[in-house]
């Protein structure tokens, strides 16, 4: 009992940063959502004028940010906190990063517009949503991935090395180094030299 009691003492956020359910309109979560909110918008500003000073609001968000890497505004977040962001990584307009479980990004990764990482996950019985639970699952994009305009990355996939993903694929499972993967769901159509 006295293991459950200390489980049950967690915050909703250490819970969420383990990968378990947690309840997701938590206080101290939604203060966090809405720093993230704050620096997006001031990101978003300051790209317009001065893409060293919006570079510098991500930097303090993201968990890490590669000097070289190269954010287009609009970007949208949960959190930041739990992104991180290679050297050399260029990502186009509207990058969503639903960020409630680790999203890491690697070396020179090309991100096309309009892409989404989508770490968060919902469970299947009804109830548990109406209880408002979720969790969520990593995100990894290995170094020089291309993930085309308009993919959607789901909760829990690695993509390897040097893979390339095509124009508004859904990838709902790991994908392998060196290859190219297309359509909804994605699949291999080729291997990469």
């Amino acid at each position: 009992m006295g293991d459950d009691h200390a489980a049950d003492a967690r915050s909703q956020k250490q819970k969420m940063l383990a990968g378990e359910l947690y309840i997701a309109d938590d206080p101290e979560l939604a203060r966090d959502a809405d720093i993230a909110k704050r620096a997006m918008a001031e990101f978003a500003r300051r790209y317009e004028h001065d893409v060293g000073a919006a570079h510098a609001v991500l930097k303090g968000l993201f968990r890490e940010l590669g000097d070289t890497a190269h954010i287009r505004a609009p970007l949208y977040v949960d959190y930041g906190f739990n992104i991180s962001v290679g050297e050399g990584v260029f990502a186009n307009f509207g990058l969503m990063a639903l960020d409630v479980a680790p999203i890491t990004i690697g070396r020179d990764v090309q991100i096309g517009p309009n892409v989404q990482l989508l770490t968060p996950t919902h469970p299947i019985d009804a109830q548990a949503r109406r209880d408002k639970l979720e969790a969520g699952a990593p995100i990894v994009l290995h170094d020089n991935v291309w993930l085309g305009g308009g993919v959607i990355v789901l909760a829990g996939v690695t993509i390897g090395e040097d893979s390339v993903i095509g124009a508004g694929a859904v990838v709902t499972r790991d994908i392998p180094a060196n290859v190219v993967a297309v359509g909804n769901p994605a699949r291999v159509i080729r291997q990469l030299p």
